[in-house]
């Protein structure tokens, strides 16, 4: 169903009149720009803005003074781990020329050893060579001899 039509050209002209009536006032009912609510309500929302960017600063300086904190306990880090690094290979030197001593000092060890072991096989071989020589001289005498009373 139709709504009735008894509307006709000059009423609508005059609705349109109206409402453009109606936006004007609208419009003209706004606050100025001088106005104290409006200067109230600029200066609420500057305040606003500076403490975001204060909270926004801070949070700044929070995170540069955190990651500055975590780099120096990785400089600290990294010296320890440094620090002890030539510690322990302070230390492996150490234990290489100790290790180096006691096999110079084995090598001598064994050297006046087998030396020695030389010296006392040289001087058995001669104490050896000697009876042998003896119980030679001493086979030659009753050979010798032997042969003596046969003739």
């Amino acid at each position: 169903m139709q709504a009735h039509k008894t509307d006709n050209f000059s009423d609508r002209l005059s609705a349109a009149n109206k409402a453009r009536q109606a936006a004007m006032e609208k419009f003209r009912n706004l606050p100025k720009p001088n106005d104290p609510v409006v200067l109230e309500r600029i200066a609420a929302q500057k305040a606003i803005a500076e403490a975001r960017e204060a909270r926004i600063a801070e949070r700044k300086a929070a995170k540069e003074a955190e990651a500055a904190r975590l780099a120096a306990e990785a400089a600290a880090q990294a010296a320890e781990e440094a620090r002890l690094a030539a510690e322990q290979r302070q230390r492996d030197i150490e234990d290489g020329i100790r290790k180096a001593e006691e096999a110079r000092l084995m090598a001598l060890e064994n050297a006046d050893r087998e030396t020695r072991a030389a010296m006392l096989d040289e001087e058995k071989r001669q104490r050896v060579l000697a009876v042998a020589a003896e119980q030679k001289a001493a086979r030659d005498a009753r050979y010798a001899a032997r042969k003596a009373r046969k003739r």
